[in-house]
């Protein structure tokens, strides 16, 4: 139902998975073997699979922190985007990207919940894709010693809330890993 025309495609978007931003997330193995799930599924489809990768000062470019968890593996012609934003689209090849590839629906899985992950859900309605979260297939930490609540009620929330997300001609939802088409 994307606004964007001529884009019939879906394409998995892996957000920040990476070892020090996975180093203390909630269900990190679990959330990790979904997202495993949903590359197989996604490469036996031929759907698009982009891979984001942000850097900070707490995740400096090219450091043992930034690189990717291992257990996730990207394959030559999956393209890599770079990121200093939470939104994925902010001041990146992003968009680029998915026009190249004729993308029009996300389905995102990733990390973290409660920033960048919600940043690119958003970031991607507003520009005209429908974008689908994978309920069991994001994670945060806990910062609830700064305020937020626990891990799991983040993951609720955002799953909650997302699920009927909308504007004109565009559409959020929520799916889990065992139910996601591409």
């Amino acid at each position: 139902m994307t606004t964007l025309p001529d884009r019939p495609k879906t394409a998995l978007v892996i957000i920040d998975v990476q070892n020090g931003v996975m180093a203390a997330a909630h269900h990190r193995d679990g959330v990790i073997a979904n997202i495993n799930t949903l590359l197989g599924a996604a490469r036996s489809a031929g759907a698009p699979v982009i891979w984001v990768q942000h850097s900070s000062e707490e995740l400096p470019f090219g450091s043992a922190t930034w690189e990717y968890v291992p257990e996730l593996v990207r394959t030559d012609g999956e393209p890599l985007v770079h990121k200093q934003y939470g939104d994925s689209f902010e001041d990146t090849e992003l968009e680029a990207v998915l026009a190249a590839h004729k993308v029009g629906r996300l389905v995102v899985s990733g990390a973290q919940t409660d920033a960048c992950i919600r940043s690119t859900l958003h970031g991607a309605i507003v520009r005209g894709y429908d974008a689908t979260l994978v309920a069991d297939a994001h994670t945060t930490e806990d910062l609830s010693a700064y305020g937020a609540p626990a891990p799991e009620q983040v993951i609720a929330h955002t799953n909650l809330y997302w699920q009927w997300q909308k504007a004109p001609g565009r559409r959020g939802g929520t799916v889990v890993t065992a139910d996601v088409t591409f």
